[in-house]
């Protein structure tokens, strides 16, 4: 039950992240005003927040694992929003990235 929280949680965290960059890209870039910039500023707080609560204790180990959900999580992010459509080697290097996600936080440890 613990790594299906952990992906939860890192799933609830790169919608944070991934939608409050967007918001303030699309408040800036877009020109759509500060309250698209200060929802992108609240969500990127909540991404914070929510970091912190998975359950392993290591700060660096969770940032670590959390870039290679950032990765693919933007990816699908932009092919859902953006209408963005990814070759073969951002799948690829999706994969890859989430391969080390699996590696960094889920593999057995004494």
């Amino acid at each position: 039950m613990t790594v299906v929280r952990s992906l939860l949680l890192f799933a609830l965290a790169a919608f944070a992240e991934i939608g409050g960059a967007w918001l303030v890209w699309q408040g800036v870039r877009e020109h759509r005003g500060l309250l698209w910039i200060g929802a992108g500023v609240a969500a990127l707080g909540l991404y914070g927040f929510v970091a912190t609560l998975q359950p392993d204790a290591h700060f660096g180990r969770i940032l670590a694992a959390y870039g290679g959900v950032f990765v693919a999580g933007s990816l699908a992010w932009g092919v859902v929003v953006d209408k963005f459509r990814p070759d073969r080697w951002d799948y690829v290097g999706a994969a890859i990235c989430l391969v080390g996600v699996a590696v960094i936080m889920y593999a057995p440890r004494p």
